[in-house]
């Protein structure tokens, strides 16, 4: 048996309420490892012939929690979650730090696989080999806190009567949809913990789809055991003492960008990003630092870096607001890009859509469109209900409350940037898709392109993951490393050049990343992206027109020092060109025939043929 797993996976029939383990032969796990290569593996295998029928929100989609070898040995411990994508129609892996995937291989199991819908809202409930199904209608509709307050609660006396002499028990882990899930909000995220989130993808949404408001497990078995003990331990301590070098990140985690993103870089939504540039010293790390960081060093299980920071708001009208740092993202979001520039706004905003199940990000990007919209009149207070200026919460509060609730203008904004664009032209008589900052259906990351100070031109527009800025592509060689962390399945902020010889010491498998870059990571991209071109049922992509930055990327800066810059359009174009061609693609973005053929995709070719004809 390979080394570093648990062994075996527990596959979920909602609509049947049957529950079985699965396992898979080593030749799988060596190809795919695990979180997002499994997840690809799992989703092309059972949904590939008919890709494009498989609604995301239908009963027919497939959510995936899983784990890898490397989880919860080595530092950053996370779990990937994953099925088809009711944003981009394609595969996204999206990971989310936290104790569950460690939990889960505590109680055996590398994995979840949920199929089919419940009649009424349940959650699963895991415990060392014991699985079962339960009601969730006592936690439906509530917020993370009460969620969380509610099931610990539960779990913890449910283990009680399970574990009758094992003294006191901590509490279990959890990953949970909040109200914007249950609606099946396309924005909506797999929240871990209060504050942790998967936001790429709209998993919350396939959550909420299904009927699945949780997943609570509690493991007691020790993890998996590895190939090679003590150089695994040798090896943990050089990766955890380069780490702990890392001091800007240790001290002050990726918040302080909030300010010097905008100011120094150009690279920062300000206001749904029509501006990237800002010098709002009211904005700088210290305002948030001082004021409101009530526990510095936080980190998940076995992380030495620690970058999440945890913030209150003590007084005033957000009293007891709590969520993380916020992290840049999320600064920025939530921030600039609303025309906030007050930390007690921002973070009260962060820590509601935490509440809610939103990606900060996603969410906050259909905020910031709508805003823009009522700036220029396309949008009225009719429309809304109310006024929505940059820089009001309360405003901005009451319009993400409507979305999570599929109310009023809500349900139309519900549907994720794009699709509310499309819906509101038609309704206006105005094209505003010019407003909506997305690639494929995912609202982009806080990372301009047009000071050429940040993101790679073609970062969004060639990824499979589309809108992610955790897997911007930049050539195609190296573009493979992330997508190994998130099969691994680790945080890509503990990278290190020893991970190989991690991976091998603990499986007992040989990897280069040479071998990694050249064939099995190439061979988890190029099905991601057939599933992005097959896309389906409500949308389609074609590579020529939508491998393309927004139309926003290519207007010229209106200030700061950068001012009248802007992404290039020769430049991309070629740098396009050379990307495809490095990947394997023909001219129009379709991987080769060749290509699948060479890296045993003979299925992705055939199911590819009924595109490659079109114009």
């Amino acid at each position: 048996m390979a080394r570093g797993y648990a062994g075996k996976f527990i596959e979920v029939d909602l609509s049947s309420e049957n529950v079985k383990d699965i396992t898979f032969n080593d030749e799988i796990l060596k190809n795919y490892v695990g979180g997002r290569g499994l997840a690809v593996k799992i989703l092309w295998d059972r949904l590939g012939g008919r890709w494009e029928t498989i609604d995301p929100l239908g009963p027919e989609n497939i959510f995936l929690a899983l784990t890898g070898p490397l989880t919860g040995i080595y530092p950053g411990s996370r779990v990937c979650i994953s099925g088809k994508s009711p944003q981009s129609n394609g595969i996204i892996g999206s990971t989310v730090s936290g104790e569950f995937g460690n939990e889960l291989k505590c109680a055996g199991y590398d994995g979840i696989i949920v199929t089919g819908r419940a009649e009424k809202p349940v959650y699963i409930f895991i415990a060392d080999g014991h699985v079962e199904i339960r009601s969730a209608e006592h936690v439906w509709g509530k917020e993370a806190p009460e969620t969380i307050r509610i099931l610990t609660r539960e779990a913890r006396e449910i283990l009680g009567s399970m574990w009758r002499n094992a003294g006191a028990i901590r509490e279990p882990a959890i990953i949970y949809c909040g109200p914007a899930g249950e609606n099946m909000v396309r924005t909506a995220a797999v929240m871990q913990k209060i504050s942790h989130a998967a936001g790429y993808g709209g998993y919350g949404a396939v959550m909420g789809s299904k009927n699945l408001k949780a997943i609570v497990v509690k493991g007691r078995g020790p993890m998996p055991s590895v190939a090679s003990p003590e150089i695994v331990k040798i090896l943990l301590r050089e990766v955890e003492r380069s780490l702990l070098e890392r001091d800007r990140l240790r001290r002050w985690g990726t918040g302080y960008g909030g300010y010097e993103v905008g100011a120094r870089l150009s690279s920062e939504p300000v206001r749904n990003w029509q501006e990237e540039w800002h010098d709002e010293k009211s904005f700088s790390g210290p305002k948030f630092d001082f004021r409101y960081w009530v526990k510095r060093y936080w980190s998940d299980f076995n992380c030495p870096i620690a970058c999440m920071k945890i913030s209150v708001i003590k007084a005033g009208p957000y009293k007891g607001a709590i969520t993380d740092d916020p992290d840049y993202e999320m600064q920025a979001y939530l921030g600039p890009n609303l025309g906030i520039f007050d930390p007690d706004k921002c973070i009260y905003l962060s820590a509601l859509m935490d509440y809610l199940g939103f990606s900060g990000i996603n969410g906050g990007n259909t905020l910031a469109f709508t805003a823009e919209l009522y700036e220029k009149g396309i949008l009225t207070r009719e429309d809304l209900g109310f006024d929505l200026n940059w820089g009001d919460a309360e405003a901005f509060e009451r319009l993400a409350r409507m979305i999570a609730k599929r109310e009023g203008i809500g349900n139309i904004l519900a549907e994720g940037t794009y699709r509310a664009a499309l819906k509101i032209s038609e309704m206006k008589g105005v094209d505003v898709t010019r407003y909506a900052v997305h690639v494929k259906g995912v609202e982009v990351g806080a990372h301009g392109t047009r000071s050429g100070l940040d993101f790679n031109p073609i970062g969004y527009a060639c990824s499979p993951q589309c809108g992610d800025h955790t897997s911007g592509v930049y050539d195609a060689y190296n573009d493979t490393v992330i997508v190994f962390l998130d099969s691994a399945v680790v945080c890509s902020m503990c990278s290190s050049n020893l991970i190989w010889d991690f991976y091998g010491a603990v499986t007992g498998w040989n990897l280069t990343k040479d071998e990694w870059a050249k064939t099995l990571g190439r061979r988890i991209l190029h099905i991601q992206r057939a599933a992005l071109l097959l896309g389906g049922p409500d949308i389609f992509w074609r590579p020529e027109v939508h491998d393309d930055n927004p139309p926003r990327f290519y207007e010229p800066l209106p200030s700061g020092p950068y001012k009248g810059k802007t992404t290039d359009r020769k430049v991309f174009e070629e740098m396009k060109r050379q990307y495809y061609e490095a990947m394997g693609w023909d001219e129009r973005g379709i991987p080769k025939s060749s290509v699948l053929r060479d890296l045993g995709l003979e299925d992705v070719d055939i199911a590819l043929e009924k595109i490659r004809g079109q114009t």
